[in-house]
């Protein structure tokens, strides 16, 4: 896209997110275009599609979509796709004799669908199965972060049908995929938490003055910027590498940071801060059920770092 095309795509984009959320704003994104887009140009699609939806605390079905495209499934319609269970980034999938096992995960709109995608490992290698929704168990989650309207997936079936063989580096490329688009949605959020705690320090009056003046709660606000451009910076270079080591990184690190930014803007905010009338809570829910999503920040370090014990080889620098 060229600067004035990107500008009309952010507003038309932004403008969806603000006034929509779940299958809706599937819905806005379906005619905006942001599907074509996606295919056009993922790098601007995904990085400005997920992160308003951290800043405006939306859901919808569009990782679905992002792997979809990762895997090289052509499907217009969101969700259906199954997600690694909390914590993981391995295929939800394995079939053993004939038998497919699922445990995993799924955005609101697979309780719609009458099938859904799961990929799954075969031997050494992954396949995509279509399975009927009927033969798969699906709870609502109710937990930290309800607004994400998550569902649990698990079965166990013979039903698969002929599954398709994928790439060996597929699964890889669409976990890349979603480690950087769940790393921009929670700069998203995190800069939200950044904004709502910026906007209390200025309008606090302690002592006469606003707490903005203080100089240690300056130094918790700057040092969450800090965070968060170094975040955004971090992701800005996975998508030049497309590797899948770097976009694991950059998914930690926007993780590491979401969590500076929690810690920093709860000092700031202080009691209202632990209050569910304060937006606050929203974004703190939303970045730790983000930071489990395909692995958390803790597990992708501790992969890595076993990674390069392993190989005995540093990962090339990102240009600067």
């Amino acid at each position: 896209m060229d600067t004035a095309d990107r500008e009309l795509f952010r507003a038309s984009l932004r403008n969806a997110v603000e006034a929509h959320t779940g299958a809706d704003l599937d819905a806005a994104l379906d005619k905006l275009g942001w599907h074509d887009a996606l295919k056009l140009d993922a790098q601007t699609a995904v990085s400005l599609l997920f992160e308003f939806q951290g800043e405006v605390n939306a859901s919808s079905a569009a990782i679905d979509a992002v792997l979809c495209s990762a895997l090289g499934l052509e499907r217009r319609d969101p969700g259906g796709v199954v997600l690694p269970p909390l914590g993981r980034w391995h295929t939800p999938g394995q079939i053993l004799d004939g038998h497919l096992v699922v445990r995993g995960l799924a955005t609101a709109s697979a309780v719609e669908r009458t099938t859904m995608l799961v990929v799954a490992k075969v031997g050494q290698g992954d396949v995509v199965a279509e399975i009927s929704t009927a033969d798969l168990t699906l709870r609502q989650v109710h937990g930290m972060d309800a607004r994400l309207a998550l569902v649990e997936v698990t079965g166990d079936t013979r039903a698969i049908g002929t599954p398709v063989e994928l790439a060996p580096s597929q699964w890889t490329e669409a976990v890349a995929m979603a480690h950087l688009a769940l790393g921009h949605e929670q700069v998203g959020a995190a800069r939200k938490m950044l904004e709502l705690a910026r906007l209390h320090a200025l309008e606090r009056i302690q002592f006469g003055q606003p707490i903005s003046a203080f100089q240690a709660v300056r130094h918790r606000l700057a040092d969450t910027l800090v965070a968060l451009e170094a975040a955004d910076a971090t992701l800005s270079s996975a998508w030049a590498d497309r590797s899948p080591e770097t976009a694991a990184m950059a998914k930690a690190f926007a993780g590491r940071s979401a969590h500076t930014a929690t810690r920093h803007c709860q000092q700031v905010l202080a009691g209202i801060g632990f209050t569910t009338e304060h937006d606050f809570h929203h974004y703190v829910r939303r970045v730790l059920v983000l930071d489990q999503l395909f692995g958390t920040a803790l597990s992708l370090t501790r992969d890595l770092g076993s990674h390069l014990l392993h190989t005995r080889q540093l990962m090339a620098l990102p240009p600067l």
